[in-house]
């Protein structure tokens, strides 16, 4: 019997965010459509598993792999993981869970096997074609930004508008919070322009410069967000990218890190 990935607290919180079926019409009788609990359980096995869509476990109960397939595209569509990211990291502030001291920035390299867009040759793996996901996350190593680009594509470009993907965080009393005390990242970042950029959306850049000695220390802060890829990448969906399609893979991207969020929530993580 395959798995139940789909735990009950985190149905609790998907349940309302997800749309509602549609209502049948009774003088139509036939097939029941496959509930959303189901479906989103055969998106999860996919993730974790990497297993073609059409390869599903029928005694899961969540219909085919196009049915599966069609809810995650919908999905993304109508902003439910983002929503889900967003509601965790509320939760995740409330629980004062989120260090605001610093937000830590990387990237890494996947290889798309059957290309698409977003995706380009990719310079450390002999410019086979690839994708790049780039990260932002708090001081414990919480992902509150992602982007998927071409593997070709540099790092410093996805600074910015990984800054200003971060969501308005509430969860406390107050206006909420969406800036960092300061943003770390390593040589890959390094433009004084980026820097200038940074200190007007106040945050101070510790970025660490090229052509210099090494040993700047960064490294004392920085290896939580390579932690969080690697957390991400246990996913064997996001170690490759299968998908032609760009919003598909965002899609598993996003819905990675809202599983994170809430492994940390519980306490399993970070």
């Amino acid at each position: 019997m395959a798995k139940q990935l789909l735990e009950d607290d985190l149905w609790e919180l998907v349940e309302p965010i997800v749309p509602k079926p549609k209502p049948r019409r009774r003088r139509y009788p036939g097939r029941k459509p496959i509930s959303h609990r189901q479906t989103l359980n055969g998106i999860l096995f996919v993730l974790k598993t990497g297993i073609p869509w059409e390869y599903l476990p029928l005694e899961m109960g969540c219909g085919s792999g196009m049915t599966c397939w069609r809810r995650l595209r919908d999905w993304q569509r109508r902003g439910v993981w983002q929503r889900l990211h967003r509601l965790l990291l509320n939760k995740l502030r409330e629980a004062d869970k989120i260090d605001w001291s610093r937000a830590v920035v990387d990237s890494t390299s996947v290889r798309a096997v059957f290309g698409g867009a977003q995706t380009g040759p990719n310079p450390t793996d002999r410019r086979k074609n690839g994708s790049k996901h780039h990260v932002l996350t708090d001081g414990n190593g919480i992902p509150m930004a992602v982007s998927l680009t071409a593997a070709n594509r540099h790092d410093v470009t996805q600074l910015l508008p990984l800054v200003d993907a971060v969501p308005p965080v509430a969860g406390k009393i107050g206006r909420p919070r969406r800036r960092f005390d300061r943003t770390q990242g390593d040589r890959a970042y390094d433009s004084e322009l980026h820097r200038r950029e940074l200190r007007r959306r106040r945050t101070r850049p510790v970025l660490a410069k090229r052509r210099t000695p090494r040993g700047s220390g960064l490294g004392v802060y920085r290896w939580v967000v390579e932690r969080t890829e690697s957390w991400l990448h246990q996913n064997r969906r996001l170690k490759i990218r299968y998908e032609r399609r760009p919003d598909i893979h965002t899609a598993f991207l996003k819905l990675g890190c809202a599983l994170i969020c809430h492994k940390c929530l519980k306490g399993s993580f970070c």
